[in-house]
């Protein structure tokens, strides 16, 4: 098995392929590249191994595709890029098995997201180990992920100084580095007070001392780790929906509008730029829609708290 560490080299020697064995323009072979950069890049984030690669590693890797906005076409474009760079790995002995041989591409055209019902995702925190050290964080997690309607990358990337729990809200970074104000129900504010005892405990890492849900070592999670925690908690539910933490998004947006919330109020909530984004969830009755949010958020109110 030949050496995969020099990865300058490997791209060029991939490029070459591409050239010469495959007959591929210029300009195809700078977008296959491209593609391989930045599943390094995300890899590089994980600290995970080119050599390491499994085909849930690629699965998370098209979840954070989607969580990005990545239409399914052109995920599907990357992953047949991702298929010919493993499969030149492969045939130059750089690495065996190819982790695409079973990976399946994202289904092209307009599809209804999967959704949960409230019930599954109170199965899901119920699921939550009590014994565990991170369980109180795990339940902040999935109250904030669900209850505000987040991305992976904006959970991760949230600020404590961004948390205003007696106003009712935060304050959320976006796509474009653009902030919005989230609503946040009393029960994620709860669960989150709750997480900063635990969090107080933890030694900080210097660049981490802002970031809200950090690891047990104090630094900053990674996407592929909340994919974990939320597809074991499903696991454990007993749900055999095939999810990720952006199902949760979906299914808070198609909550908030089976209860009656406006349109444009659940936009300005999920940080869409276009109403057009936000209209994929109104396969219900249109008759129902009202205003305001928070009323009808499943989760807004505590129970004998």
């Amino acid at each position: 098995m030949r050496s995969i560490t020099d990865l300058d080299r490997i791209l060029r020697e991939y490029t070459l392929y591409l050239q010469m064995e495959k007959g591929m323009s210029a300009n195809t072979r700078e977008a296959y590249v491209a593609d391989v950069r930045k599943l390094l890049g995300y890899l590089g984030e994980g600290g995970t191994a080119l050599r390491d690669v499994t085909p849930d590693t690629l699965r998370y890797f098209v979840g954070e595709l989607h969580d990005l906005g990545i239409a399914e076409r052109s995920q599907a474009r990357i992953l047949s890029g991702l298929r010919s760079f493993f499969h030149f790995l492969s045939i130059e002995d750089y690495l065996r098995p190819d982790p695409t041989e079973l990976l399946e591409s994202p289904k092209i055209g307009l599809h209804l997201p999967e959704v949960l019902t409230v019930e599954e995702i109170n199965a899901m925190i119920a699921a939550i180990d009590p014994d565990k050290a991170e369980a109180q964080r795990d339940r902040a997690i999935m109250e904030t992920l669900y209850g505000c309607g987040l991305r992976v990358s904006e959970l991760i990337g949230l600020e404590m100084s961004k948390i205003y729990g007696e106003e009712g809200y935060i304050v959320v970074r976006g796509k474009g580095n653009k902030e919005r104000m989230v609503p946040v129900s009393e029960v994620a504010v709860y669960e989150i007070s709750e997480y900063l005892h635990d969090r107080a405990l933890l030694k900080v890492k210097p660049d981490c001392t802002n970031i809200l849900f950090l690891n047990r070592r104090g630094g900053k999670l990674t996407r592929e780790r909340i994919f974990q925690i939320v597809k074991s908690l499903a696991e454990a539910a007993g749900i055999r929906k095939n999810i990720s933490p952006h199902t949760l998004r979906h299914s808070f947006a198609t909550h908030l509008l089976e209860g009656g919330a406006n349109l444009r109020a659940i936009q300005q909530m999920l940080g869409h730029e276009t109403i057009a984004t936000t209209q994929i969830y109104i396969h219900l009755d249109r008759s129902t829609l009202r205003s305001d949010i928070l009323a009808f958020h499943p989760r807004n109110r505590r129970e004998g708290l």
